[in-house]
C-alpha cells in the first residue's frame, strides 16, 4: 500500500481554501481520503467586484494565507500542490501584481482560471461516477463571484456555462433581473423537455444548508426543504444568524443569497430535489493532480 498526499489552493471571492488529501493506492484500487481543510475569509470579491482591483489590506491578507498554506504543505510533505484563483482574481484589474507577489514571497504559483476551466475541474470530481445514467443532472457550485452550472444527460456532458452570479455581487446591489433572466434563459433552452432533472449541488452554502436540515447522509434536499430553509435563516438578521444559528461571520450573510440563486435554478430546470455530496472545486484539483502526477514518466535510476 502506498499512501500519497495532495493539496489544492482554491482562492474564492469569499474565502482561500487549503485542502490536503490522502490518495491510498493499494494494487488497482485507489481511495481519497480528506485529510484536513483549512478555510481563510479574505472576501477578495469585496474589493474586486466594488472598486475593480485587489486593495493593499486585501492583498497582503492574501499574501500572509498563501505563506502559511506554504508553509503547512511543507510540514505535511505533500507530493504536489496546485493553486487556482477564480471569479473576484478574474475581475482584478491587478491580479497578475498578486500571483508575481505569492510566487516571490510565498513560493505559491497561482492559476486564474476561467469559468469553463473551473467547471473542468468541478467535473473531475468523478461526478460521472454518481449519476444513474438513466436520468439527467444540472451541477451546480455557486461561489461569492459566479455560478457554474453543467447539464448532464445519459451520463455526458450536454452543455456547460460560467454566469457572472455570486453571492458577494448579489449582495452589493450588482445584480438584478435580466442577470436571473440570462440564467433562465440558457436552462430552459438546454432542458426544454428533460424528464425531471435532479440537482447536484456544490459549495460552502449547499454544504451548510444540509448540514442545517440534519438530513442522513446520502439524503437529499427537496425544494419545499430548500424553501423552508431560505424563509428561516432569511427570518434572521445577519447578527443573529451569528449569535443564534452559529454561522461563521462570512458565511452568515451570503448563505441567503446563495439559497435564493438555488431556489430559482430548481423552479427554472423543474427538479424537485438537490443531492449534497459535499464535494467543490478543491476536491477536483485533487483528481486532476493526481491524475497528472501519475502520467509523469518515472525515472530510472
Amino acid at each position: 500500500m502506498k499512501i500519497l498526499k495532495f493539496a489544492a489552493i482554491d482562492i474564492g471571492s469569499n474565502a482561500a481554501r487549503l485542502l490536503l488529501t490522502n490518495v491510498v493506492e493499494d494494487g488497482e484500487t485507489v481511495v481519497f481520503s480528506k485529510s484536513s481543510l483549512v478555510r481563510v475569509p479574505i472576501r477578495l470579491g469585496e474589493d474586486a467586484f466594488s472598486i475593480g482591483y485587489i486593495s493593499e489590506l486585501r492583498a497582503q491578507k492574501l499574501l500572509k494565507t498563501m505563506v502559511a498554506f506554504k508553509n503547512l504543505m511543507e510540514a505535511q510533505d505533500v507530493v504536489a500542490y496546485r493553486a487556482c484563483a477564480t471569479s473576484a482574481m478574474r475581475s482584478s484589474s491587478n491580479a497578475s501584481q498578486l500571483v508575481e507577489m505569492c510566487k516571490k514571497h510565498a513560493d505559491i504559483d497561482i492559476e486564474v482560471i476561467d469559468g469553463s476551466r473551473e467547471a473542468e475541474i468541478i467535473y473531475a470530481n468523478g461526478i460521472a461516477e454518481m449519476l444513474d445514467h438513466d436520468r439527467p443532472y444540472i451541477y451546480v457550485d455557486v461561489g461569492g463571484g459566479s455560478t457554474e452550472i453543467t447539464v448532464f444527460e445519459k451520463g455526458e456532458i450536454k452543455a456547460s456555462k460560467s454566469f457572472n452570479i455570486g453571492t458577494i455581487r448579489i449582495l452589493k446591489g450588482m445584480i438584478g433581473k435580466p442577470d436571473f433572466d440570462q440564467v433562465r434563459d440558457w436552462i430552459k433552452s438546454i432542458v426544454p423537455k428533460m424528464e425531471q432533472p435532479k440537482i447536484i449541488g456544490s459549495g460552502g452554502n449547499i454544504n451548510k444548508l444540509y448540514k442545517l436540515a440534519r438530513k442522513p447522509v446520502g439524503e437529499s434536499l427537496s425544494q419545499k426543504e430548500v424553501k423552508n430553509l431560505f424563509e428561516f435563516l432569511n427570518g434572521f438578521s445577519v447578527n443573529d444568524r451569528i449569535k443564534l444559528l452559529s454561522l461563521n461571520p462570512d458565511r452568515a450573510d451570503v448563505i441567503v443569497p446563495a439559497t435564493k440563486i438555488f431556489l430559482k435554478i430548481m423552479k427554472w430546470s423543474g427538479a424537485k430535489e438537490v443531492i449534497v455530496p459535499t464535494i467543490g472545486i478543491s476536491d477536483g484539483i485533487i483528481r486532476t493532480l493526481y491524475n497528472d502526477y501519475k502520467q509523469q514518466p518515472v525515472i530510472q535510476q
